[in-house]
């Protein structure tokens, strides 16, 4: 067997994994709110979800003064599921601005592409139509 298939085998069962969690994906709130940032509309907004993560550290801060006041341990799987969302939160607004920059880059490219079409088979620059996105 070689590599190549024992990794795809992989990728297929993660795919499967990926498919069957899907419905429980809308009830986890930072999920929904990265799906709704990595839109072409919501790149703009990944700065400031990043605000997000300060109510999850609270929480992290919260939750560890009252485990060390003597509270149930369970509380430590709370803690690690608040750090959790709050590095996806803070991750979030780096990882937004590279792909918004790489969409409007893509978007300028077709732009210019289309507009050197157009001079070369003189198309007057009124009757040109934007590609892309919002620019």
């Amino acid at each position: 067997m070689f590599l190549s298939d024992r990794v795809r085998r992989r990728w297929r069962r993660s795919e499967n994994t990926a498919q069957n969690l899907e419905p429980a994906r809308r009830l986890f709130p930072t999920n929904r709110i990265r799906d709704a940032v990595y839109t072409r509309r919501g790149l703009k907004w990944g700065v400031p979800a990043m605000l997000l993560a300060a109510p999850y550290i609270a929480a992290v801060k919260l939750l560890t003064d009252h485990i060390e006041q003597g509270g149930p341990g369970w509380l430590h799987l709370v803690v690690l599921l608040c750090a959790w969302n709050a590095l996806k939160m803070l991750w979030l607004g780096p990882m937004s601005l590279f792909a918004l920059a790489r969409v409007r880059h893509r978007e300028h490219v077709q732009h210019r592409t289309a507009r050197r079409e157009a001079e070369t088979r003189g198309t007057p620059d009124e009757a040109l139509v934007m590609t892309g996105g919002a620019s």
